[in-house]
């Protein structure tokens, strides 16, 4: 606990990390807002407050994105992001927030549109689209629209789904649609707009203007009457938006029903500790030890966990449990130090040795024939290193851990507790292999290393000389390493992931073991292979 106010290091980052999630859901602002309304119009997070069912759990993904850039003028860059149920199934959702530049793109908006599409292609779950954008947010071109991963992959994301896929989008005009964003309405199955405030076409009624000549208001050139009565580019015309929003869930209710699991399932039970329970199990110091299990009895199912290989490479958790009912494969890093097998000195807790990594390998591969998904509960400081590791073949033994959790073909879900560094990272199911979600509480830490070993390892030989010739370090140059230690500590923050997008989400104590649940619902829409963003199905030649 913190000496002098009583509160624990989650407890204070959680708060600090709610306060940041309050302000940033006002979008624009309460004037942004109020200007909204006045236009007839509710705010993104309105309607989809509308769409989703009433008191179920939604998730947002990438709250955080581009908190911290362009001043603080572009909350959750322009975009709202979820995964929420609609008649009970799982969705995802994607809704423009016309509060900030007219919910302009940026370069963070197209990624985050990109994320929202591709959860929606590896898990084949409906995504439903409440356009509002006035298009590219121009100053930051140069972002948005080219390169491979620029506005144009969400074409191409579009029209996989609906070719090869399956995935049903439906997509609703919900205020302005211009340029090439009215492509992502078109490369939808189904098209709402709403009449007097919605517009969709290439150019606008001053582009039209311009480029012709030809004097034409909105509404004409490409509004809710002009594109269901005269072009026939969209289908369904509605009053307002509480119209939109109900035609969309009646939309909903008509799709087929989702693929059933093959993942074994039971009633659920409570997890043993309350959530609660975690703010006092997790230490002050993150590098300090603490008890995995205990931390797994918070969301994790009630006496559910068979652990596997329990008696061997203790450092490595292995087991299956149930999460809401569900099944699943649970692979958690043991903190602290662990006895190790006789004659041989203790192991370090959180560092990856050969023989968990042969064993964890192995659960995996087992989970992956089963059809059992899997959850990644990280604290990793990386691999171990040193003679006697080298000698044991720990390149060999973690590229097959690596191997065995970048081709298993069942879901995978990563929650990061403190550390997760290194090549350990890696092969936790780090963010480079495709994990269906990725989660983590506030106290997460995502780096190559720790800002104490990134000194050593930049200035290691100049104090070694130092400390040989009787000298101590000049004031310089512990500026210098002090700079480094900051710099560290700034990046290694969960807000710091968060905001570039390398986590969907910082998720709370008291919400984890709802969007864990939500996750695997989600995953559990299909049994294709949840390898990369998405698995065409082969076609035949």
């Amino acid at each position: 606990m913190d000496a002098t106010n009583g509160i624990s290091r989650l407890r204070s980052l959680t708060a600090e990390y709610l306060e940041l999630e309050e302000t940033l859901k006002l979008g624009g602002g309460p004037e942004k807002i109020e200007k909204l309304h006045k236009q007839g119009k509710l705010t993104a997070r309105e309607r989809i407050e509308l769409l989703l069912d009433d008191d179920t759990f939604s998730q947002e993904i990438g709250l955080l994105v581009a908190y911290d850039e362009y001043g603080g003028q572009a909350p959750a860059a322009a975009v709202v992001t979820v995964v929420g149920k609609v008649l009970g199934r799982e969705c995802v959702v994607v809704a423009n927030d016309a509060t900030i530049k007219a919910g302009a793109w940026y370069p963070e908006t197209i990624r985050k549109i990109l994320r929202a599409q591709e959860v929606a292609m590896r898990n084949r779950v409906p995504i439903i689209y409440l356009v509002d954008s006035a298009g590219v947010n121009l100053p930051y071109q140069g972002g948005v629209f080219p390169g491979q991963y620029g506005a144009a992959r969400i074409f191409y994301y579009n029209s996989i789904m609906r070719r090869y896929l399956k995935v049903p989008q439906i997509a609703a005009v919900m205020g302005m649609c211009v340029a090439g964003g009215a492509y992502l309405p078109a490369l939808s199955d189904v098209i709402l707009m709403v009449e007097g405030t919605s517009f969709m076409g290439l150019g606008g009624a001053n582009l039209v203007k311009g480029a012709t000549g030809q004097t034409i208001d909105n509404e004409t050139l490409g509004g809710a009457m002009t594109h269901n009565a005269v072009s026939g580019v969209a289908h369904y015309r509605t009053a307002n938006d509480e119209d939109c929003i109900a035609k969309i869930r009646a939309l909903v209710a008509e799709l087929p029903a989702k693929e059933p699991s093959r993942v074994a399932m039971s009633e659920p039970r409570a997890a043993a500790n309350g959530c609660e329970e975690l703010y006092s199990i997790l230490p002050e110091d993150h590098k300090a030890p603490y008890d995995m299990h205990a931390v797994l009895q918070t969301f994790l199912d009630a006496e559910s966990l068979e652990e596997f290989q329990a008696d061997f490479a203790k450092e490595m958790i292995c087991g299956t449990a149930r999460i809401g009912g569900i099944t699943v494969g649970v692979i958690a890093n043991s903190r602290g130090m662990i006895k190790g097998r006789p004659g041989e000195p203790p192991r370090f807790g959180g560092i990856v040795y050969t023989e968990s990594a042969e064993k964890t390998a192995y659960f995996i591969e087992n989970c992956d024939r089963h059809g059992v998904p899997l959850l990644f509960v990280q604290d990793v400081s990386g691999f171990m290193v040193g003679a006697d590791a080298e000698h044991s073949g720990i390149i060999r033994a973690g590229a097959r851990f690596v191997e065995a959790m970048a081709t298993a073909a069942v879901p995978k879900i990563v929650l990061t507790i403190n550390h997760a560094s290194g090549a350990g990272y890696y092969a936790m199911a780090g963010q480079g292999f495709d994990p269906d979600f990725i989660f983590t509480l506030p106290t997460g830490r995502m780096g190559v290393m720790e800002g104490d070993s990134a000194v050593q390892a930049m200035f290691g030989t100049q104090l070694e000389k130092l400390k040989a010739a009787g000298e101590p370090p000049s004031a310089e140059l512990e500026a210098e390493m002090q700079k480094v230690r900051e710099t560290y500590d700034r990046e290694l923050d969960a807000k710091h992931a968060a905001a570039r997008g390398l986590v969907d989400a910082i998720v709370t104590p008291e919400t984890t073991r709802s969007s864990l649940i939500l996750a695997l619902e989600t995953c559990l829409n299909t049994s294709k292979p949840h390898i990369g963003a998405f698995v065409l199905p082969q076609i035949e030649p």
